[in-house]
């Protein structure tokens, strides 16, 4: 139906708010109100109100012109996009000879009245209101006539649809609808045993009601209007950004593009002077030669004339002459060689130059927000005067899902008990995950603000206690003594040892992977099967476990079950000998590699250990760790001089990084080393609480981890190995325990030691049928755990 579209924006809200019928989706035509209070049209109007012309769709179904009156103009309308046969609104949505109604929007089930349809009171509020708005303006520019009160708008009470003519008084509770007083009377009342209360009464309960929720929902305005606020600068922000950022990438590309047209000048002007040089080289010698052919022929041709055409006195007369002549010309040194080459080319890499350019530049961003970044850890809560404390900032997305790449605008503030601001640091792991370390000066209460682009993460701002160390609490499963760092030199460090896994317990059960101990090989001695100070433990396709016992300077392997298969290695420093086993790995071909930390180079083993090659020597300085890449290099990590080396299997060095520090290509003891599915290596950085990927090529990616004993954190990680799914799982030796983290390095679980807690566990690795093997050092053994991916 064509109707006029009022021109008023508050008018045109009422009209689609209150006007529209939500079977039909059009203007009310003849509103019935049920008694849950809903409002429909009786029927689907297709006509116009009395003296308009009846706009009919085109075509127009034969079921419909029987139904238009002979006398109304009829109009076609071929963008009405209804359909008169379609069954909508009361009269064709109740079923034929139903005696009950079902609310097309509540369900509400009511008793219909016995004339049907048409005997259910009209909404007379809504008749009046369309009215009202259908109202031509005053010409003069009056402003248009005020809405009718309730009361006016309606006229006359609401009718009961089941006793005609009986006014709704009442109000049943339980089945919330209105009723007349025949319904609550008779052997056939519907509402026999449910509680009625007077309609007025109950009308001011609803009114107190809907002003309460009212005024709930207009105090969230002003909450409101600063969410707008704050959404709408950073919008402004973030247009503003892209200018920026427009304006930085044009001039960049500006410069660069300056600068090739000053390299090309400098090589066109480089190219001209090398040429007129080696021409004027060529040119002088040209000369001279030009010069020595002329003199030559000229001689020729003089005595020639005079030998055939000349009297025997002219020869007489200018043989002494010529005879000198041609002497000279005959003996005269001539430049023959050339002086200069034509050897003039452009060479270039442009290759290398096209790569940089087509990765040249990133646009920095995250999906992080503030209102749901999470941060952890001990220093939220409490700190050491004098001591570095840290804690960790998970960034999250808009749907708590976690964001994986760094570079958030992070700021950390801490202020003292005194206004001061203490030491504060943050240090991005460019994963989406951040370090926070702070070190308070004085006791007293601090307060750690935390702000992710300006607004503060979850929990944010955090109070933290820092106590003088006397007054911190001892622990006996945390009595700290100055150790020896194992299987790498004389290093002191400090670091906590626990003859139990403490994630073992209940007591810090919060995310456990619920595997057990399958078995347990070894213990202290020097026979087959027996281990004293095992350091580094590999698997191998075939079924085999391989495991470097240190201190005994052997090699020994065991099936997948735990059963003694064979041992080899000789006490010695000569090729194919063993003086501290360290690191080993199994190559593709079942090659047993070795790294000897005392004799300072890694030696290849066949799968019977038969000696067949070393290499690194003369270069390594500590080998700690191996493992071999998806290519067949063997990488080895050199514990004493902080990097990583690639070699070839023929012991060709193919990279090296890696130095000693704290920066993201730099080390502090590192010890084992473990390639992922994409030929990334990933490094455990002993001394610096972390664990370090890089690409195949040695660039920095990415590292995880901070010193402490929460999750998530280390205290001098040793073993690591990564399973199929890319997770990366680390041997924590000063906590003992075992932590996996997801491939970005967020922490996933700890795998649940406590059937046979660890003891400084090191070298690590995950068995063909994929079960965790680790070398549990102090207890000079080797466990299996069940490992569920």
């Amino acid at each position: 139906m064509a109707r006029h579209e009022p021109a008023s924006p508050v008018v045109r809200q009422i009209d689609q708010q209150f006007l529209i019928c939500s079977i039909c989706l059009d203007r009310y035509c003849n509103p019935k109100v049920l008694p849950c209070l809903h409002t429909f049209c009786e029927r689907w109007d297709l006509l116009n109100p009395p003296g308009a012309p009846c706009i009919l769709p085109n075509p127009i179904p034969a079921c419909v012109l029987s139904s238009v009156p002979v006398m109304a103009p009829v109009t076609l309308d071929p963008s009405d996009p209804r359909d008169p046969c379609d069954p909508r609104c009361l009269q064709n949505y109740i079923p034929a000879q139903s005696l009950s109604l079902s609310c097309p929007v509540c369900r509400q089930t009511s008793i219909l009245p016995e004339r049907g349809v048409p005997a259910l009171p009209n909404n007379f509020f809504i008749t009046n209101l369309m009215e009202v708005l259908q109202r031509d303006p005053d010409p003069r520019g009056a402003p248009p006539a005020p809405l009718p009160p309730l009361g006016a708008a309606t006229g006359q009470p609401l009718c009961c649809p089941n006793h005609e003519g009986k006014v709704m008084e009442f109000y049943c509770e339980p089945c919330e609808t209105a009723m007349c007083r025949e319904c609550t009377e008779g052997e056939r009342r519907e509402h026999r045993d449910h509680r009625t209360v007077p309609l007025r009464d109950v009308l001011e309960q609803h009114k107190a009601a809907l002003q309460h929720q009212l005024d709930a929902v207009r105090a969230r305005l002003p909450q409101l209007a600063a969410a707008v606020g704050l959404v709408a600068e950073i919008s402004r922000q973030l247009g503003q950004r892209r200018a920026e950022a427009e304006a930085e990438i044009g001039s960049s590309f500006e410069e660069l593009e300056a600068a090739l047209r000053q390299r090309r000048e400098v090589l066109l002007r480089d190219l001209e002077a090398t040429c007129a040089a080696k021409q004027q080289v060529l040119e002088a010698q040209l000369e001279v030669l030009r010069q020595g052919q002329e003199s030559i022929l000229s001689s020729c041709a003089f005595t020639e004339q005079a030998l055939h055409h000349g009297s025997a006195t002219e020869v007489l007369l200018v043989q002494k002459q010529m005879g000198e002549r041609l002497r000279e010309l005959a003996a005269r040194p001539f430049p023959e060689h050339p002086h200069e080459n034509a050897q003039l080319e452009f060479h270039a890499e442009p290759e290398g130059l096209r790569r940089s350019i087509q990765n040249l530049g990133a646009l920095l961003t995250t999906s992080a927000t503030a209102h749901t970044t999470v941060a952890t850890g001990e220093g939220l809560r409490q700190a050491v005067v004098g001591q570095p404390c840290s804690l960790s900032v998970t960034t999250k997305d808009k749907d708590g899902a976690l964001v994986r790449s760094g570079g958030a605008r992070l700021r950390f503030a801490v202020t003292g008990p005194d206004g001061a601001a203490a030491e504060a640091e943050v240090q991005d792991n460019r994963n989406g995950t951040y370090e926070l370390v702070y070190t308070p000066r004085t006791e007293g209460d601090f307060v750690l603000s935390i702000l992710l682009y300006g607004q503060p993460v979850r929990g944010s701002p955090f109070r933290a206690r820092a106590l003088r160390p006397s007054d911190v609490p001892p622990s006996p499963e945390e009595a700290k003594r100055r150790v020896k760092s194992p299987g790498g030199g004389h290093v002191r460090q400090k670091a906590l040892r626990r003859p139990a896994s403490m994630y073992g317990s209940a007591k810090r059960k919060e995310n456990p992977i619920e595997d057990e101990l399958i078995f347990r090989v070894g213990s202290r001695g020097r026979e087959k099967g027996e281990f004293t100070n095992l350091q580094g433990i590999s698997t191998s396709s075939a079924g085999r476990i391989v495991v470097a016992d240190s201190n005994n300077q052997c090699v020994q392997v065991f099936s997948n079950e735990g059963q003694f298969r064979l041992r080899f290695g000789v006490r010695g420093r000569s090729p194919g000998q063993l003086q501290r086993p360290t690191g080993v790995s199994v190559d593709t071909n079942g090659d047993i590699i070795v790294a000897d930390y005392d004799n300072r180079w890694v030696s290849v083993f066949s799968p019977e250990g038969k000696f067949k090659t070393k290499l690194g020597a003369g270069r390594l300085m500590g080998p700690k760790g191996v493992a071999v890449d998806r290519n067949g290099h063997i990488i080895v990590v050199d514990n004493k001089a902080c990097c990583v080396f690639i070699f070839q299997p023929n012991g060709k060095l193919v990279a090296r990084f890696g130095s000693r520090g704290t920066a993201e290509r730099q080390f502090a003891g590192p010890h084992f080393v473990a390639v992922n599915n994409k030929n990334e290596i990933v490094v455990t950085d002993f001394h610096n609480h972390s664990v370090k990927v890089y690409n195949a090529e040695g660039e920095f990616l990415f590292k995880f981890g901070s010193h402490g004993e929460g999750n998530g954190q280390f205290n001098a990680p040793t073993g690591v190995a990564v399973d199929s799914n890319g997770n990366i799982i680390v041997a924590d030796w000063g906590n003992s325990r075992i932590q996996v983290f997801d491939s970005a390095g967020s922490f996933l679980s700890y795998i649940n030691t406590a059937a046979d807690p660890l003891y400084g566990p090191q070298g690590l690795a995950l068995t063909s049928d994929g079960h965790v093997v680790v070398a549990d050092s102090g207890n000079h053994c080797f466990k299996a755990y069940r490992y569920l991916q």
